[in-house]
């Protein structure tokens, strides 16, 4: 009998330890402690192998840490355990609607909620987490079974903190509102309840306030993780929002930041999302430093190569950049992303301007162009980043190549760079083909040009210089009449801006008249005559116009 009594207190022990492990687990998750949190369970599930709720809390940590691999296995051994293995079917479902089956998604999820008692809400909640956490996330799901969960369980705090995601992740502020404050309300050590309602409040770029929202988070647990890395996105956020901050803000976003990380862990997870941080804020020399911390830690992880790629470019090395790239994106089975086509064409671009700067390897130079229009094929949105690239190569006067890029970037209307890119367009080929080495310009791509300057001039119709170019271009590809016409809008537009505008571009107007009386010249001598005047009226001693006038009598 003592014997017994011996082993049922040592089998108590064993289960409170393991019970305080699990609580320990959920704590360091939610503080973003992902390797602390991944040791405990490790330990529940060696002391307890049928402990399934482990199990999944374990593979979902995988999950989010993009290791699928290591998530199945835990997921399917929590499968066969004797507590909370249902919950293994939520995480196996995740990863199918992550595969885009989401039929095969719904079945595990009702096997998972299924027989479930009135006030039981841990399922449901997992179940909305999965579809708000999927790669193709799904709030509107997941407010539907929250719904249902609150129905059964209105006070649950975590039930109140999921919808709060969930509205805010379906971009329903007011809803996420009352969702947060009743999880805080509901219990006030759900720190993340509260520091949601100063993202909110980043959201709404109510800065300030989320300043405000998030120090009374840190009043309560200066060792409370997450808020750092909150205040570093809302101090990024505002500098870039409000320029005359920036330096000072970014410089903030970046201590926070850091401060985020000695409180959670150096993991390769954690200076992952870190080096993701340092893209937005383009530190691109402490990138590379993070980089290459990884490659120590874990050379193995093929995520690294886009860090190293990165900050390789950003820092000046080409080929190195190059070379970690193109090891990247060639992989079928990395998950590659448009930014990764956006530096692995610039590279080849960089890489292929001659050392005099002068030209661009005409092959590299294609094979980016392609790998830009993959980007912008996977994402309209990268054709914003296209300007500040073709910009600076239409600064060096390679404007075949800024060209190229601009012709990828206004294939996108809602571009918000759309009317400039066009404009950018139009001249880089206009100076493109009047190169001193061209022999004879090329109509398709004038053709191109005067489309531009078309865009231009429907978007705006005031932008006169659009006029003046497209008349330019039209000179080029000797459709005199489209110049003549262009001209006539050009000092149209100028005079309308009144007399200090005439002024001030009066070369431009005496380009303008001395061209459109060219082409008048062999069909309409009274305006042929009446263009060179206008011209001596602005410059009496222009040769061009007086010895024309002289042929014309």
């Amino acid at each position: 009998m003592k014997r017994f009594k011996i082993f049922s207190l040592a089998l108590i022990a064993t289960t409170v330890a393991n019970a305080q492990d699990l609580e320990q687990a959920k704590k360091a998750i939610d503080a973003e402690q992902f390797e602390k949190a991944k040791s405990l369970l490790k330990s529940v599930i060696q002391a307890k192998p049928g402990n399934g709720r482990a199990a999944f809390l374990l593979g979902n940590i995988y999950l989010k840490q993009n290791i699928a691999d290591s998530a199945t296995i835990y997921f399917q051994k929590g499968l066969t355990g004797t507590e909370g293995a249902k919950l293994n079917n939520i995480g196996l479902g995740q990863m199918d609607l992550d595969a885009n089956n989401k039929t095969a998604a719904k079945a595990k999820f009702d096997l998972a909620t299924k027989d479930l008692k009135k006030k039981d809400t841990e399922e449901y909640v997992a179940v909305a987490r999965a579809y708000m956490n999927a790669d193709k996330p799904d709030y509107a799901a997941a407010i539907a079974v929250l719904t249902k969960a609150a129905a059964a369980n209105p006070t649950d705090a975590q039930v109140q903190l999921a919808l709060g995601d969930a509205y805010y992740g379906d971009k329903k502020q007011n809803e996420a509102y009352v969702a947060y404050r009743n999880a805080y309300q509901a219990d006030s050590s759900l720190l993340r309840a509260k520091m949601q309602l100063g993202v909110l409040l980043k959201g709404a770029k109510a800065y300030t306030e989320a300043v405000k929202a998030y120090n009374e988070v840190i009043a309560i647990n200066p060792s409370y993780g997450p808020v750092y890395r909150e205040l570093a996105e809302t101090y990024y956020l505002w500098g870039n929002n409000v320029p005359t901050t920036y330096n000072e803000n970014i410089q903030k976003a970046l201590g926070f930041y850091e401060k985020y990380m000695s409180l959670t862990d150096y993991s390769v997870t954690s200076r992952m999302r870190h080096a993701d941080f340092l893209i937005l804020a383009k530190d691109y020399k402490a990138l590379e430093v993070e980089a290459n911390k990884m490659k120590e830690i874990d050379g193995v992880n093929p995520r690294i190569l886009r860090y190293l790629g990165y900050s390789a470019y950003e820092n000046g090395n080409a080929d190195a950049a190059l070379e970690a790239l193109q090891k990247f994106t060639s992989n079928p089975t990395n998950k590659i992303i448009p930014r990764d086509y956006l530096y692995l064409g610039q590279a080849k671009i960089k890489k292929g301007i001659s050392a005099d700067g002068k030209t661009v390897d005409a092959t590299l130079l294609a094979s980016a162009v392609e790998d830009i229009k993959k980007a912008v094929e996977m994402e309209p949105l990268a054709a914003n980043e296209l300007n500040e690239l073709g910009k600076k190569l239409y600064d060096q006067k390679l404007f075949g190549a800024a060209a190229a890029v601009f012709e990828i970037a206004v294939t996108v209307p809602t571009s918000k760079n759309y009317l400039i890119d066009n404009f950018y367009l139009g001249n880089a080929i206009y100076y493109d083909n009047t190169r001193k080495d061209i022999v004879k310009a090329d109509p398709i791509a004038l053709q191109k040009a005067d489309t531009a300057f078309g865009n231009v001039i429907t978007a705006s119709p005031t932008t006169a210089d659009a006029y003046l170019f497209r008349a330019r271009t039209n000179r080029l590809a000797e459709n005199d009449e489209a110049m003549a016409n262009n001209y006539q809008l050009y000092v149209d537009t100028v005079t309308a801006k009144g007399e200090a505008e005439v002024t001030k571009n009066k070369a431009k107007f005496i380009e303008a008249y001395n061209n459109m009386a060219a082409h008048y010249a062999n069909t309409d001598k009274a305006k042929a005559k009446e263009m060179f005047n206008k011209t001596l009226a602005l410059d009496p001693t222009n040769s061009y116009a007086m010895e024309s006038l002289k042929l014309l009598k």
